[in-house]
């Protein structure tokens, strides 16, 4: 990752981002990627942004044929998982073993290491699609269809580049590590990138939307120091899933 200080952003940076966070077929220099390390990381409102538009694109298609709202948004989450690999639907799942598994920060960061799943994940999981196909289904019935799958992706990706800027690293090896922490700017940068999608496919509900996702960062990141004194992917990866679907419950309670 780089040392410099001084921040500067690269076309090639969403690309770098898009093979960090998405199985999209991107063609990446990896040791580029690995030299601009999270200098990158503003780019990942913009990978939300991609990944909102194959998803809302999912849901038009599901409605030429005819589908409920509720098999529409299904299919939408469907989609989204086999795009990003469920890299943070996985995470999710570590955080919630690790956090309520373990009773020390060695041991949940060792539970989180494990490639196995227990009760506290599977729940962690079946909570977070159940609420998100829930949301989106009574979103599309209210006729938001754009901006309820774009809004939700771009603005928790960029919460992910505050929580790696505000925390440090709980562990001296992983993803998260290996990327580095995000610069202030870089926070900002991917904030500005959000605020800009968000305001233009909510309108005033992306304020009430961003109030939210920043209160659940907050947090989120109280949480992860209390448990394991800093982030990991994993908490990023966690991150990302619980401020999605708290934006979501605002687009759906505001349709």
């Amino acid at each position: 990752m780089t040392n410099s200080d001084t921040f500067s952003p690269k076309p090639r940076d969403v690309a770098a981002a898009t093979g960090l966070l998405t199985r999209l077929p991107v063609r990446v220099d990896s040791d580029w990627a690995a030299a601009r390390g999270a200098d990158a990381a503003w780019a990942y409102p913009l990978v939300g942004l991609i990944l909102g538009v194959i998803g809302a694109l999912t849901a038009v298609i599901c409605g030429w044929f005819g589908l409920a709202e509720g098999l529409a948004a299904g299919l939408v989450l469907v989609a989204l998982a086999v795009v990003t690999g469920a890299l943070h639907e996985d995470g999710l799942a570590d955080c919630a073993d690790g956090f309520w598994g373990g009773w020390d920060k060695a041991r949940r960061l060792d539970i989180m290491k494990d490639s196995r799943i227990g009760a506290y994940g599977v729940l962690a999981l079946i909570f977070a699609v159940g609420l998100k196909w829930a949301a989106l289904a009574e979103a599309f019935a209210a006729g938001w269809l754009w901006g309820s799958v774009l809004v939700p992706a771009v603005i928790s990706r960029a919460a992910m580049v505050v929580v790696m800027h505000a925390l440090p690293h709980a562990r001296r090896d992983g993803l998260s590590q290996s990327v580095g922490r995000a610069k202030r700017e870089v926070a900002i940068g991917a904030v500005a990138i959000a605020g800009v999608v968000a305001l233009v496919f909510a309108g005033w509900v992306a304020i009430w939307a961003g109030v939210v996702a920043a209160a659940v960062t907050l947090a989120v990141m109280a949480l992860a120091r209390a448990k394991i004194a800093g982030q990991t992917g994993d908490v990023l990866g966690a991150t990302q899933q619980v401020v999605e679907i708290a934006v979501l419950l605002v687009i759906a309670a505001a349709g």
